[in-house]
């Protein structure tokens, strides 16, 4: 755990096939927990299981698939005393989550389905609410314009408040995400505008923000370097992102994250 005023820190768990960087590494139940487990014990203070990927190349998953892969996950690491966010857009899959008493849902979407603004309002878990260029949908290879990015997010994020505010969502449980790499556009100058502009989004809504950006495609091509390959320019955009606005960041290396934020707590004297 890190001081107050530096972020959470989401650790990445894919119980997938075709995640980009980790696909079929956690399919198994007692990888996934192992690897949850190493997670949290490296600074981790939220687990975000995924259980269907959403690479502009990834297969579409039935809800009941996502379901059977998180099942035998949720309970065992619940009992670790972890906080658990579930990252699906499906609203079945949500609900079977708000069943099982999550603390968070993450949908790429945005909750872009009124039919289960009802059951989220009666839940208590936090929503991470993220913006995508295509709205709808996994990541696409669409491009962008970075000049046009930051209104497409206001417009965005305006709208699905409205809507969840209306339905009597509480504002207090809702963290944004502007989303990163092909949810902004193939254009890597997008996910660098929206990098550089945190604060403005953040005073703009008045809400703490998620970052995500670890592993992703605009990084990659920025430093000419594989998914697996990227680990120091994850490093060096979450540090980024900390200084200047996030409040949560979802990242495959818990324990580099941590130990940089701690670092840099000491240097600051905020430890």
């Amino acid at each position: 755990m890190l001081t107050a005023g530096y972020p959470k820190i989401l650790g990445i768990v894919n119980i997938t096939e075709d995640s980009f960087s980790d696909g079929g590494r956690y399919l198994e139940t007692q990888a996934a927990i192992d690897h949850a487990l190493a997670l949290i014990k490296s600074g981790a203070d939220i687990i975000d299981l995924g259980p269907a990927s959403s690479n502009p190349d990834a297969k579409h998953v039935t809800a009941e698939t996502e379901i059977e892969r998180l099942r035998p996950l949720v309970s065992p690491l619940e009992a670790t005393g972890a906080e658990i966010s579930i990252d699906s857009f499906q609203p079945a899959t949500q609900r079977w989550a708000m069943t099982s008493n999550v603390d968070y849902l993450n949908d790429i979407e945005g909750f872009a389905n009124p039919e289960i603004y009802p059951e989220l309002k009666a839940s208590g878990c936090q929503l991470f609410l993220m913006h995508s260029i295509q709205r709808k949908g996994i990541a696409t290879r669409i491009q962008s314009d970075p000049n046009h990015i930051l209104d497409e997010i206001s417009l965005f994020f305006d709208e699905r408040l409205a809507a969840l505010l209306k339905a009597g969502i509480s504002k207090d449980r809702i963290i944004l995400d502007p989303g990163m790499g092909f949810f902004l556009g193939e254009n890597e100058a997008s996910s660098v505008k929206v990098l550089q502009n945190l604060a403005l989004i953040r005073d703009r809504f008045d809400l703490p923000l998620l970052i995500s950006v670890s592993r992703k495609s605009f990084l990659r091509k920025i430093s000419m370097k594989n998914a697996n390959e990227s680990g120091a320019a994850t490093l060096a955009a979450e540090i980024f992102a900390a200084m200047n606005g996030a409040d949560y960041i979802r990242t495959h290396d818990a324990a580099a994250l941590h130990d940089a934020l701690k670092i840099i707590a000491t240097l600051s004297g905020r430890s």
